[in-house]
């Protein structure tokens, strides 16, 4: 799973939420890192929407523009759910191999 797939995921999986809702929470569960931009992320919801993993919520008009909510749907969750535990893994192999990386002697390497 790609990087913005998944936190657009991570970012429904509290509560329903908007395009730009979707944007907001993703520069902040990333930390600023990824800044999805609307044709991005508008592509992404319909594929994601195709998947099931995530579904209109529901539509309200705002100052006469359509503004259309999405959310997680139990697949997106199950699919958020093995991406993480993926991450895990993989995270936790990575560590140990860093740990077993021979220490410099100037006192760097990783505690």
């Amino acid at each position: 799973m790609q990087e913005p797939t998944f936190l657009i995921l991570a970012s429904l999986a509290e509560q329903p939420r908007h395009g730009y809702g979707v944007i907001q929470a993703v520069a902040g569960l990333s930390g600023g890192d990824v800044k999805l931009r609307a044709g991005t992320l508008y592509g992404a919801l319909d594929r994601l929407s195709e998947q099931g993993l995530i579904e209109v919520d529901r539509e309200e008009a705002v100052d006469g523009r359509l503004r259309r909510y999405y959310r997680l749907t139990d697949s997106g969750a199950g699919a958020l759910a093995a991406e993480i535990a993926r991450l895990r893994r993989n995270a936790t192999a990575a560590e140990q191999q860093l740990r077993l990386r021979p220490q410099v002697s100037f006192g760097g390497g990783f505690a």
